[in-house]
């Protein structure tokens, strides 16, 4: 039974916030109703008790909210009532001057609330007015602003905290758009009570001119209209005039009261009450002083005894309990045991961060928003960069400071081990020559830590020397955020986890559901699918275009489950992209090739073993293509393009093997892996000396 009535009740509370749009819209049409058309006597008596009881409701509703944001309607709120004030007003003077009455409630105000009294209910009115307008409102109305002020001043340096904590890997993105829109909110509420408190003013200004209007009116009124004499007419007038004015200017006061409440809570934690008791109580000395001075009070002559009395043994009383409470905490029973940390502690000394940025004492001020620093920014927008360009998920970076290096260094580490690291003077810039420098520059020469280019340290105040001089010159921030931009790059295969491969599923799941479920795991697993990615991003190929990855996947994994050759065919299918990296920009792919015989030789020493197909050459050989492919990277390099050497597909995985040590960032590329119609230009050619051959089986034509 107790359950169909919770269920009855549910439902009928579900149907009015369903159509609470629709009472508003209502609601609003009454209001202005009010103001045009004439209201009977008993229906001024229901709004203006629905007025008083909705007053109390916004109040209580205040006290007990425990952060702004939980009564974000508040300002319009409060025009809502304002308006729907104003319009009984309206309409209790027209029942007033009309027919000499105003209901009930009107009247119960003006004689059994004042004691039948206008002089005493003028008085009251006025002290109620006195009291919102003069200390309730310009109070408020200050608040406001200044809240609204600080409330915007204060939103550059939440939005860098919440960077901050998302750099760090404190929160996620969920969690950061959470607080954002939070922020957002808290502007806008701030921004809305500061102009929302302008009603409560005006509304205790026109208070006061009604008031004023309907005495003198009703005068009138009576007077020449009614032929009252002059006392019967001030007194009736009057009278129902208070009345209309007590009626509405309670709540009136209490909505102002709900008000202040509303802009003076932004510190609080918890509702008013329990903010008021506890932070009272914790002083217990106030409350004994308190105690003794209404004590020696009640020894003062001609002092009524009793109220004071009741007050310094109240006083006491509450501090004494307090006293005991606080004796009963600081005292245990029984000496704890200590007991040991649990394996669930220990486990959060295992968590290792993915990728890590340790600064010197000396580089704080760049990490720090404070004083100016933007790179918990840069850092956000070096990890959005990796996701465009490479395809790949950069976990949080956590940034923190180590007093153990070097004041001007910082180290990149990846799961805990470090990776690179460098050494920047902030306050300086780096200039570099990109060849084209006119005259040298005076300065601490270093080594720019991203490609390992010479670079001169060097003061503000030669900037435009070295930039009129030729110079990149860059700032110190510049320069490291480079550097962790190329250690991502290299590192990209390294940081993609299973986890980031399943997010990347999970994408391409909501664009192709059908090709990620026949490829996952129907011919493939997870951990395949991952080792191609990350064959893929080793030689800095994107993986941003994952469909067309798992297509190419999908097409020959049935016959094909070598990752190695797996990815030699999703390439085939990038060739598009492949082309599009690495053309000029007149549209030309420039690169060098390899002879027919040193394909031959590559080819030849391919062996099969257990671990899978390994190449195996002569030392002799090794050291020639090695030295030949330098010399052409180089002559590439010299000649401003792109290092790309062009091989048939059969040998291309092995030859890229063999020289990754050598030019970790030289392109191999197959004859397949070029788009149809791309423009092609050969600079070079690795060939071997005669002997060389020989030695491997071969003799030249």
């Amino acid at each position: 039974m107790a359950t169909t009535l919770v269920s009855k009740k549910s439902g009928q509370l579900q149907i009015v916030a369903k159509y609470s749009d629709l009472l508003v819209a209502v609601a609003a049409v009454i209001v202005i109703g009010m103001m045009i058309v004439p209201m009977p006597e008993w229906g001024l008596d229901i709004l203006l008790t629905a007025n008083i009881t909705l007053a109390m409701t916004i109040l209580l509703v205040a006290v007990y909210t425990t952060e702004p944001l939980q009564f974000s309607s508040f300002p319009a709120m409060l025009l809502v009532t304002t308006l729907f004030r104003l319009a009984l007003n309206i309409s209790a003077t027209r029942l007033v001057l009309l027919n000499a009455s105003a209901g009930a409630v009107v009247s119960a105000f003006g004689t059994v609330v004042v004691g039948g009294n206008y002089v005493v209910g003028v008085v009251v009115f006025v002290i109620l007015v006195i009291i919102q307008f003069i200390v309730i409102t310009n109070g408020t109305g200050r608040v406001a602003e200044v809240a609204a002020r600080f409330t915007l001043d204060a939103m550059p340096g939440k939005q860098m905290a919440i960077d901050a904590d998302l750099n760090a890997g404190l929160i996620d993105e969920a969690e950061a758009q959470r607080r954002r829109e939070e922020i957002g909110r808290e502007a806008d509420f701030y921004g809305a009570m500061d102009g929302a408190s302008k009603f409560v003013r005006g509304d205790a200004i026109a208070a006061v001119v009604m008031i004023i209007v309907n005495i003198l009116g009703g005068f009138i009124v009576g007077v020449a209209q009614r032929h009252m004499d002059l006392m019967n007419a001030m007194q009736t007038y009057t009278l129902l005039t208070v009345g209309v004015g007590l009626v509405t200017q309670i709540p009136s006061l209490l909505i102002s009261t709900a008000t202040g409440l509303m802009v003076t809570k932004a510190a609080s934690q918890d509702n008013l009450g329990s903010d008021m008791a506890g932070e009272v109580f914790s002083q217990p000395k106030a409350l004994l002083i308190t105690a003794g001075i209404c004590a020696f009070l009640v020894l003062i002559p001609g002092i009524p005894k009793v109220p004071f009395a009741i007050a310094a043994v109240s006083l006491g009383a509450i501090w004494y309990v307090l006293g005991q409470q606080s004796h009963l905490q600081g005292v245990p029973a029984e000496t704890p045991v200590q007991t040991p940390r649990t394996p669930e502690t220990m486990t959060d000394l295992l968590v290792v961060d993915p990728i890590e940025v340790e600064l010197g004492y000396g580089l704080i001020s760049l990490a720090d928003p404070k004083q100016g620093g933007d790179m918990l920014e840069r850092i956000t927008a070096v990890r959005r960069q990796a996701a465009v360009e490479m395809g790949l998920l950069v976990p949080p970076i956590r940034v923190r400071d180590n007093m153990q290096i070097k004041p001007n260094m910082y180290r990149i580490k990846l799961r805990g081990i470090e990776i690179a690291h460098g050494e920047v003077f902030p306050g300086q810039l780096m200039a570099m020559n990109p060849g084209t420098a006119t005259a040298p520059l005076k300065g601490i020469e270093t080594t720019e830590p991203a490609f390992g280019l010479p670079a001169i340290w060097i003061s503000d105040l030669q900037q435009s020397e070295a930039e009129l001089a030729g110079y990149a010159v860059v700032d110190a921030l510049t320069v490291m955020i480079t550097h962790l931009t190329e250690v991502l790059r290299k590192h990209a295969a390294e940081i993609l986890t299973r986890q980031d491969t399943q997010a990347l599923m999970d994408v391409a799941k909501e664009q192709s559901p059908a090709l990620v479920s026949e490829l996952i795991p129907e011919l493939l697993t997870l951990g395949d699918v991952q080792k191609v990615l990350q064959n893929l991003l080793s030689e800095r190929v994107s993986i941003r275009d994952i469909t067309t990855i798992l297509e190419a996947l999908a097409d020959v994994a049935p016959a094909v489950k070598d990752p190695e050759l797996l990815t030699e065919h999703v390439r085939m299918a990038l060739n598009r992209q492949l082309t599009a990296q690495y053309q000029s920009p007149d549209g030309i792919v420039r690169v060098f090739t390899l002879d027919p015989l040193v394909e031959q030789v590559i080819a030849d020493g391919v062996r099969q073993t257990d671990a899978g197909s390994q190449l195996v050459l002569e030392p002799s050989t090794v050291q020639q293509i090695l030295q030949q492919t330098r010399n052409q990277v180089e002559r590439m390099a010299a000649m401003g393009y792109t290092p790309v050497c062009l091989c048939s597909p059969r040998i291309r995985r092995y030859f890229r093997s063999l020289v990754e040590r050598m030019a970790p960032t030289l392109a191999v590329l197959s004859y397949s892996e070029l788009a149809p119609g791309a423009g092609l230009e050969t600079l070079g050619m690795v060939c071997l000396t005669n002997e060389t051959t020989e030695n491997q089986g071969f003799k030249s034509a």
